[in-house]
């Protein structure tokens, strides 16, 4: 209806033709979704961040299985047909994208070879920048010890599903290899063609005396603390702070930004937790 109008008024109300509709996509990470709006990121956050939206409407939630090595059909593939279908049919010609975890590097791979799949290169001429949450873009030992199926397996599954290609990928040795020779953004390599953001999560509270811990579910909270301990002092239970830094730029360290300096876990950094749903609302319209 939107285009028919601009198509009926071209002549009179030229501007029509040419103005920008800014949509978003919610790209979750590692698993198999077919509901994340329910499920991953939940309403509250979807809801809160596309208000920034000159209309409202104009938002995707992607479910893929990412479960699956990046560059698979069924990663990489059906996000490029996710997205370009949104694009076509709400016209978009502005598109931020937000990720989480693994779905940064999802991203990363359409942007890094735009050869590949013959979609890629329109949904790449309308990215405007990517905001990827606590991306593991540098991999983490919690995948190296998932894989070798050692006690972490118990410790972790939940988050990472169990030993998927999604969760061998995300192997430290193995994202090195790739960063070097697939994907752009990392130190040494060409940069990626759009801005690439991240948000990094610091630390983990879980403490059950302290009702930010209950953000995101507590239990979950509880596990990622657990796993903190074989990360470095500056991780998100899941990620060092330094593979979410590994691609493109920092946007910003969740301390410097959230509501009471809180940190943001592994698990908060895809839900509406301590304001970064307003952040994420209020860069929509910029």
């Amino acid at each position: 209806m939107r285009k028919l109008a601009c198509g009926l008024l071209v002549a009179a109300l030229s501007p029509c033709a040419l103005a920008d509709v800014t949509g978003v996509a919610f790209v979750h990470g590692t698993g198999k979704q077919t509901n994340a709006y329910q499920d991953y990121w939940t309403p509250s956050m979807v809801d809160s961040v596309r208000q920034g939206l000159p209309n409202g409407a104009d938002y995707t939630v992607i479910n893929c299985d990412f479960e699956q090595y990046m560059w698979d059909s069924r990663a990489a593939g059906c996000l490029a047909g996710q997205l370009t279908t949104f694009i076509n049919d709400r016209g978009i010609t502005r598109l931020i994208v937000i990720t989480h975890s693994n779905g940064g590097n999802v991203m990363r791979w359409i942007m890094s070879n735009p050869t590949w799949d013959s979609r890629y290169p329109g949904i790449i001429s309308r990215v405007v920048r990517v905001n990827a949450l606590a991306p593991s873009s540098a991999g983490t030992p919690l995948a190296d010890a998932v894989m070798n199926g050692n006690s972490f397996e118990q410790s972790v599954g939940w988050l990472l599903g169990y030993q998927n290609d999604a969760v061998r990928q995300q192997q430290v040795s193995w994202m090195a290899y790739y960063n070097a020779e697939y994907l752009y953004g990392t130190s040494g390599r060409p940069a990626l063609p759009k801005p690439f953001r991240s948000v990094v999560g610091s630390d983990v509270d879980s403490s059950p005396f302290d009702s930010d811990s209950y953000c995101g579910g507590y239990w979950e909270n509880v596990g990622l603390e657990t796993t903190q301990n074989w990360l470095n002092s500056c991780s998100d239970g899941f990620l060092d702070c330094s593979s979410q830094s590994a691609a493109g730029t920092v946007w910003f360290v969740d301390k410097s930004r959230t509501n009471g300096s809180e940190p943001l876990s592994h698990n908060q950094s895809r839900r509406a937790c301590f304001r970064l749903d307003t952040i994420l609302r209020s860069d929509l319209q910029q």
